[in-house]
Order: C-alpha cells, then structure tokens, then sequence
C-alpha cells in the first residue's frame, strides 16, 4: 500500500535524500545482495523463481544476469511504468498462484512493510516447491528500532512507500518461520550494505539473508 498524503517531508525525501541514497546505497545494496543470494542459489539446477514485493525488479534482473539457470518474474502492490523483470499485481497478502508453481519465492525488505507477516510468509511457503529467500531487518532493542526507522524512511519515502516500521525481533522471526513450517537452513549477518562510515551504523546485526526450507 502507498502513501497519498503529500507534505514537506515528501519534498524533501525525492529532492536531496533519495539522490543522495541513490549514489551512496542504492548500487552497492544490489550487488551485495544479488552476491549473498546468489550463495543461497543451486549454481547448476534450473530454477524457477517468483520475487514477492520486487518493486522494479532490478535485483532479481541482476541474479538472472548473474545465474542464467534461474528465470524470476516478479509481484507488487503497485507495478510500476517500467520494470526490469515481468511484474504481475497482487493484493500483497495473497499470491495469485496454485500451490507448488515455482522453485522458490524470495522477498527482501518486504515483510517489515506489511502489519500481517505471517499471511505473506505462509503464502511464499505455499507456491515454494523448494526453498523460500529472505532479506529483512532484526530489531532487538529502541535503538535498533530507531536506526532501522532512520533506515526506511530514508530508502522508501520518496517512493511514497507504506511505512509502519514493522521489526521483528530474532526470537519473533524464530516465531514466525515455525508458524510457517519453515526452517532455517543457512543464514548470513553483518551483510555489508553500507560504506564507511555509515556501516559502523547502520550494518553491525541489523541486516540478514536466509534461506528457509518446508519442515512439514
């Protein structure tokens, strides 16, 4: 869901801290990303994949370039003008696919943007032959919570993206992948997304990927 309401703070975020971001995060993010799924990805098996809130699809444009074996179109609440992948339209709680249609589904800063995580995680586990990809945030104390706002409000707002601000705790996600019937196979930390000095910031334990697998 996106914001309509426009204010100075809008302005502000799509005049100076988006270009800013941009040239800063925005590049170094993908390609630290597209490597750390990539780890995650059979190297030789051809893939199916279906990525769940891509926005414009570059990050999954990025791992096909990178993994040829692997074809991934995309889902969002809101597809954009144009698109780096094939994006479709959803509900952003239910995915519009029968059970079992693709390898493996993968959402990266998704679930933190939505109140009800548990429904679109189910659904990812759902339509998953395989495995599910995960990149979001671990909010364990105010001040994490304070710089993963910081964070969102800086990479999302001049998208006019739905803000709630919605961390989990690492006990919580445990929570949620059992409620899922996920388990969690491979994890990495410490992900590296943001140059000196910001990352002795806003990288430390903020940021994970994983790789989650049906424990039904």
């Amino acid at each position: 869901m996106k914001n309509t309401r426009f204010s100075g703070s809008d302005f502000l975020a799509r005049n100076l801290v988006a270009p800013i971001h941009q040239s800063v995060v925005s590049n170094r993010r993908l390609n630290v990303l597209r490597d750390r799924l990539g780890m995650l990805l059979p190297q030789t098996v051809p893939l199916r994949g279906l990525d769940v809130g891509c926005g414009s699809g570059e990050l999954a444009r990025d791992l096909k370039v990178s993994y040829p074996q692997i074809e991934i179109i995309g889902v969002d609440v809101l597809v954009r003008g144009e698109t780096a992948i094939e994006v479709r339209e959803f509900d952003g709680k239910h995915l519009p696919f029968p059970d079992r249609s693709f390898d493996f589904t993968m959402l990266v800063d998704v679930l933190h943007h939505t109140n009800e995580p548990l429904i679109l995680l189910k659904e990812c586990a759902r339509v998953s032959r395989q495995f599910v990809l995960i990149k979001d945030h671990i909010c364990d104390s105010w001040w994490d919570r304070l710089r993963l706002s910081f964070m969102d409000w800086v990479g999302n707002r001049a998208h006019n993206v739905s803000l709630p601000y919605n961390y989990q705790s690492q006990e919580n996600w445990n929570d949620l992948f059992e409620a899922s019937k996920l388990s969690c196979d491979v994890k990495f930390d410490r992900l590296g997304l943001y140059p000196k000095p910001f990352s002795l910031l806003f990288d430390s334990h903020l940021h994970f990927v994983a790789k989650l697998s049906s424990n039904k």
